[in-house]
C-alpha cells in the first residue's frame, strides 16, 4: 500500500469504526490524524505507522508543538536525541525549551568513538537490521553538567531502542528523568523503565480478523 498521501493533512473529527482496513485515526490535541496500517512479518499482526520525516510541515509543526509543551512542563536542561527520526524532534524540543543545543546519539561510528559508549540497536520495523548506537565522547561534558535530561525518540514500541539509549547514557554516568516521543505503540514497553515515558498519543497493536484489523487486547 502506498503511504504517500498519509501524514500530510489532518483528518475529520469523526471516529473510524472497526474493523479497520488500511488506517487508524489518532487524536493529537484537538486534531485527528490517519496513520496507515503496516502488516508485521508474522502476517497476523499490524501496527499503525508514523514516519515523521515524511510528514507535511503543517503536521510536523503540530507534533513538535505538542512535544515542546510536554517537555516544558518538565523543565529539562538537556535534550538527548535518538537516531534517526528522533534527532529532528529532539532539536525542535530543545529549541522550544529555550536551550542552546541538544545531544545527538548516532548509528554512524566515527574513528574517535569509544565502544564503551555504545549499545546494540534494533526496532520492531527493522528487526533484522541491528546497528550500534553511539555517543560522541566529546559530548560527555554536556551530559555531566546536566541536572534534568530528557531523551527524545519518534516512537516507543517494544522499548528496545529506548533501552539502548538509556544504556549508552548510563555508560556515560547519567540517566534521563523522562523519555518523550510522538507515539507509544501498544503497552509492551510499560514497566521497562524507571522514569516516565510521555507521548503525544498512543496506538495499539492490531490482530487480523476476517474483514480487517481489530485492536489486540493482549500486549504479547
Amino acid at each position: 500500500m502506498s503511504t504517500l498521501s498519509f501524514w500530510q493533512t489532518f483528518a475529520p473529527d469523526v471516529a473510524l469504526k472497526p474493523p479497520y482496513t488500511d488506517r487508524y485515526r489518532v487524536q493529537i490535541g484537538n486534531r485527528h490524524l490517519d496513520l496507515p496500517l503496516r502488516v508485521l512479518p508474522s502476517k497476523d499482526q499490524a501496527v499503525s505507522s508514523l514516519l515523521v520525516n515524511q510528514t507535511s510541515f503543517e503536521v510536523m509543526d503540530v507534533l513538535c508543538g505538542e512535544l515542546v509543551a510536554i517537555a516544558r512542563s518538565l523543565q529539562p536542561d538537556l535534550i538527548v536525541g535518538m537516531p534517526t527520526l528522533g534527532l529532528g524532534l529532539a532539536a525542535a524540543v530543545a529549541r522550544g525549551c529555550g536551550l542552546a543545543r541538544y545531544v545527538p546519539l548516532s548509528t554512524s561510528r566515527k574513528f574517535w568513538y569509544d565502544d564503551a559508549l555504545s549499545a546494540p540497536l534494533a526496532s520492531i520495523t527493522s528487526p533484522d537490521n541491528v546497528k550500534n548506537l553511539y555517543l560522541d565522547p566529546n559530548l560527555l561534558p554536556l551530559l555531566k553538567s546536566a541536572q534534568k535530561i530528557i531523551i527524545v525518540d519518534d516512537v516507543v514500541s517494544t522499548g528496545q531502542s529506548l533501552a539502548a539509549g538509556v544504556y549508552v547514557l548510563a555508560a556515560a554516568g547519567v540517566s534521563p528523568c523522562a523519555a518523550l516521543c510522538v507515539m507509544t505503540q501498544s503497552n509492551r514497553w510499560i514497566d521497562r523503565f524507571s522514569f516516565p515515558v510521555l507521548s503525544c498519543f498512543s496506538s495499539p497493536l492490531f490482530e487480523r480478523v476476517q474483514d480487517g484489523w481489530l485492536e489486540q487486547k493482549s500486549a504479547s
